[in-house]
């Protein structure tokens, strides 16, 4: 999976509570995403077997709207997930003090 930053977003929002099911526009506030964006990553993550994907079961009548779509990591979608975010965070430079700064007294060099 070519993690992108929409991917990530994606992943690291269904990770934050992997055992409730979202639905696109739920995914949508939390990533701040469109959905032209955020359904081709649904997509693509649901075809590499990371995401399982099932209507609701819901009368659109009674319930005043239509069914939703609900996505949650598969078990296979949480180690992979968890396993790519880490090594992106390894990847990721660590925050350092900026040059000139030092503790109180100190000097800056």
């Amino acid at each position: 999976m070519r993690l992108t930053i929409p991917v990530v977003k994606v992943l690291s929002a269904l990770l934050a509570e992997p055992d409730e099911p979202r639905y696109g526009l739920d995914l949508m506030r939390l990533t701040g995403l469109p959905s032209g964006t955020l359904y081709p990553v649904l997509h693509r993550l649901q075809e590499a077997g990371w995401l399982a994907a099932d209507w609701e079961d819901v009368d659109p009548v009674a319930a005043g709207r239509p069914a939703r779509r609900y996505h949650r990591l598969t078990g296979k979608g949480i180690r992979a997930a968890r396993l790519a975010l880490a090594e992106l965070r390894a990847l990721a430079p660590a925050e350092r003090p900026h040059e000139g700064a030092g503790p109180a007294g100190a000097p800056a060099w």
